[in-house]
């Protein structure tokens, strides 16, 4: 008889504690969790996001990150700020409401900017294939008569539209081979000024341009580093570099050319050329 009441007295403990302390736990870890919305694909960087690409699912609450958009309403028609991945929750720095399409940037060209292509000489000097549209980048020159590669400061900070391969097919138009490889893009299609211009036309046929890059992010963040290279074509520094250059060029077009003076007399431009000599003597 005591021996049942012993087992009477634990079993009521172990209710007691079961009913206090365990349910409340147990229930606790199955009822802590909420739906969240997030990526059932991979999104590339400039795709506009459909509802397709999306799925909700129960999760821990504590494992969702700060600043989730749990609105399919908020989500739907914005495009991919950058590259995406399935299982990726979508916050504000990683959506767009403007497209990053080639066709997209040539379309809000307005005659301040300007979008020009330049060749992609080599595998390297266009960042393994790895370019994205809306990357900032920097173009290293190098010389091929001094031996020297600089960045010019005029080249410091430039956006890619797209890169394109050598049969037409744009940088979000990629498709990946059965192999898994994909075809390498031969041009870069850069957002630029019309002094920048001038001089990507000019490197791009004397020497030897590498691409190198500078961020990639969000759209808020890559205009600070464009804004950057605004300010420099309003700056002292632009006014003597664009002096000393013009200068040069200036310099360059005096030295005496016997084959340029031939070209003046036969035209009548000059009267006649004395090797090694002083016309004037």
């Amino acid at each position: 008889m005591k021996n049942r009441t012993v087992i009477g007295v634990i079993c009521m403990v172990l209710a007691v504690v079961i009913t206090f302390a365990v349910a409340p736990l147990v229930n606790r870890l199955t009822s802590d969790t909420s739906e969240a919305i997030r990526l059932a694909k991979d999104v590339k960087q400039g795709v506009q996001i459909t509802a397709e690409d999306l799925e909700t699912v129960i999760v821990k609450t504590d494992s969702i990150p700060a600043g989730v958009i749990n609105e399919g309403a908020k989500i739907v028609g914005k495009y991919a700020a950058t590259k995406l991945f399935a299982g990726d929750y979508l916050t504000a720095d990683k959506l767009t409401g403007e497209a990053n399409t080639a066709n997209d940037a040539f379309a809000s060209l307005d005659g301040t900017k300007l979008a020009m292509s330049v060749t992609i000489d080599t595998f390297a000097a266009g960042l393994s294939g790895k370019l994205e549209n809306g990357d900032v980048i920097s173009m290293v020159v190098f010389d091929k008569n001094t031996g020297k590669a600089t960045i010019p400061a005029s080249l410091k900070y430039m956006k890619v539209i797209t890169t394109t391969t050598a049969g037409g097919i744009d940088q979000d138009m990629i498709v990946k081979n059965e192999d898994g490889s994909f075809e390498i893009p031969s041009t870069v299609t850069l957002l630029v000024n019309s002094e920048q211009a001038k001089l990507l036309a000019k490197y791009d046929a004397d020497n030897v341009m590498t691409v190198a890059l500078v961020y990639r992010g969000t759209a808020e963040n890559a205009n600070k580093f464009l804004a950057k290279q605004d300010e420099y074509f309003l700056s002292p520094e632009y006014e003597e570099e664009k002096k000393a250059a013009e200068e040069q060029a200036k310099a360059e077009t005096n030295v005496d050319d016997p084959v340029k003076r031939a070209g003046e007399i036969v035209a009548g431009e000059a009267e006649y050329y004395q090797v090694g000599g002083d016309e004037n003597e």
